[in-house]
C-alpha cells in the first residue's frame, strides 16, 4: 500500500530534502525543492532523466515564479497573456534569469512555469512556499502513474504521496513559448 500523506507531511518531506509524490490537473507528478541540486540529482536519477532537459516548475500565484524569469524580456502583452492563461493547465517557456541554474532549464535559456489551478499543487505550493519542480510521475520509458498502485510499482510502497484526486485532464498540460508563440506539446 503506498504512502498516502497529508499535507503538513508532505511539506515536511519537502523541506527535509525528499521527492514527494502528488496529483496534478492529468498524472500524478514528482516534486522537489528546485534550489536543492543534492535533491534534484536524486530526482533525475530516480527517474534516470538527463539534466539536459530541464523541468517544469509549478507555483499556487506569481510571485512564486518571479524569482525564475527575467520579466525584462517580457512583453506587456506576453505578461497579458500570462496572466490571462493562469492558473491553468498551461506551460509556458519564459526567458530565465541569469541565476537559474541549468538543472532547472536544461540545455535553454528559458525555465518552463505552470501557475495551476489544481487544488493539490496549489495548497502545496502554498504551504511550501514557493514553486516545486513538476515532472510526471514515472521512470524514463514507462507511462505516467495515473494510480497509487503505478506508484507502488514503479517507487515501491515506501514512496512518499500527498493525499488527493488527479484532475480531470487526460493528457500533460500544454506547453508554448511564451516569446514565439510555438506549441511545443499539445495538451
Amino acid at each position: 500500500m503506498v504512502k498516502n500523506i497529508s499535507l503538513s507531511e508532505c511539506v515536511d518531506k519537502l523541506k527535509n530534502n525528499y521527492i514527494v509524490a502528488y496529483p496534478t490537473e492529468s498524472v500524478f507528478g514528482l516534486g522537489c525543492d528546485p534550489s536543492k541540486k543534492y535533491v534534484v540529482k536524486k530526482l533525475l536519477k530516480l527517474k534516470n532523466r538527463s539534466c539536459n532537459k530541464g523541468f517544469i516548475l509549478v507555483a499556487s500565484n506569481y510571485s512564486q515564479i518571479r524569482e525564475y524569469i527575467s520579466e525584462s524580456m517580457i512583453s506587456v502583452q506576453n505578461k497579458n497573456v500570462l496572466l490571462n492563461s493562469w492558473p491553468g493547465p498551461i506551460t509556458f517557456l519564459i526567458p530565465a534569469r541569469n541565476t537559474v541554474p541549468h538543472w532547472l532549464t536544461g540545455m535553454s535559456r528559458f525555465v518552463a512555469v505552470r501557475i495551476s489551478a489544481h487544488a493539490s499543487i496549489q495548497g502545496l505550493c502554498n504551504a511550501f512556499g514557493k514553486a516545486l519542480i513538476s515532472t510526471s510521475a514515472n521512470k524514463s520509458g514507462f507511462i505516467p502513474c495515473r494510480t497509487y498502485t503505478e506508484i507502488v510499482e514503479q517507487f515501491g510502497d515506501n514512496f512518499p504521496v500527498l493525499y488527493g484526486k488527479l484532475g480531470n485532464n487526460k493528457f500533460p498540460t500544454k506547453i508554448i513559448n511564451l516569446i514565439s508563440g510555438e506549441l511545443i506539446r499539445c495538451a
